[in-house]
């Protein structure tokens, strides 16, 4: 059976880590996030992180190192685990599928929701410092980051979209139903 590798690419708050962990959880497969490498290094230089600090970082590694640097990292990853599901999550350019998808069983899912219901869900996580005491208005500025504004134009080349305006159990049978689709058996 072929490899599935699902990449979520979505709007900010729009359910992507919620699907990331579902699929983790149900199927036990692995799952790579962009950020994470990102989180670790400054973990590592103990720099809070921050959606500012993280933004930086990326920047000045694609300026460095190539702007598929990050690309070439998850794409390492995910042609490494042996699992027959891998989830990539957070893509935000076109440089970070410019290698996924190249690998045989590869899709890319488009994840959006209401900018309102995002900004709340956004509020409740708390993922990055001030994520919680932001205005409705400094997360739609956030959305126009370097970091987030090609993830609408990404997410019209995506093979599928699923809409995250509903409850958990809407969402989870939207990737259950693609999934199957992709021919993944379970």
């Amino acid at each position: 059976m072929q490899k599935i590798i699902v990449g979520f690419v979505g709007d900010l708050a729009a359910g992507k880590g919620t699907l990331a962990s579902y699929l983790a959880l149900k199927y036990n497969c692995n799952t790579y996030r962009f950020s994470t490498m990102l989180r670790d290094i400054l973990d590592r230089i103990y720099i809070e992180k921050t959606r500012e600090n993280l933004q930086d970082l990326s920047t000045l590694l694609r300026e460095r190192f190539g702007q598929d640097i990050m690309s070439k990292v998850i794409t390492k990853d995910v042609l490494e685990d042996e699992g027959q599901l891998v989830v990539v999550d957070g893509i935000r350019r076109p440089t970070d599928i410019s290698y996924l998808k190249e690998i045989p069983g590869f899709h890319l899912i488009y994840i959006t929701a209401d900018p309102q219901i995002r900004y709340e869900r956004m509020k409740l996580r708390n993922e990055n410092p001030g994520d919680a005491d932001k205005s409705f208005e400094q997360f739609c500025t956030d959305e126009q980051s370097e970091a987030d504004k090609l993830i609408k134009e990404l997410g019209a080349q995506a093979e599928n979209t699923i809409h995250n305006d509903g409850n958990f159990d809407t969402l989870y049978t939207q990737i259950e139903t693609l999934l199957k689709h992709y021919g993944y058996q379970g």
